[in-house]
């Protein structure tokens, strides 16, 4: 994880670079920098994206160990389990997938 957030700092340093030298600097040719605004938000957009459907799978997955666990303690109540369990995980995915589009609206910008 660290390793992520590091070349997100990274790509965050090398894209403003650029745009610090052409604050400084008064050229007739615009400063070219690695990544521009747009590359910026969808770094941002895309990073957004990732995280939401990294929690979503986190979490569908600890229903799904939670629910396996249970049934196996109680068999009797797994089709009760079955039916919390799925709407659970269907409450998670719309959220996953709502943040998603979020990101990508964002990214169009």
């Amino acid at each position: 994880m660290k390793k992520i957030f590091g070349l997100a700092a990274l790509f965050l340093l090398l894209g403003s670079t650029g745009a610090m030298a052409a604050d400084t600097v008064t050229t007739s040719a615009p400063a070219a920098s690695f990544i521009g605004d747009h590359g910026l938000m969808l770094l941002g957009a895309c990073i957004g994206a990732g995280l939401a459907v990294i929690g979503a799978a986190r979490g569908i997955g600890q229903i799904g160990g939670s629910a396996t666990e249970s049934i196996a303690r109680q068999p009797e109540a797994g089709p009760r389990i079955f039916q919390t369990m799925i709407i659970s995980a269907a409450l998670i995915e719309g959220v996953a997938l709502f943040a998603v589009v979020v990101c990508l609206l964002v990214s169009f910008k």
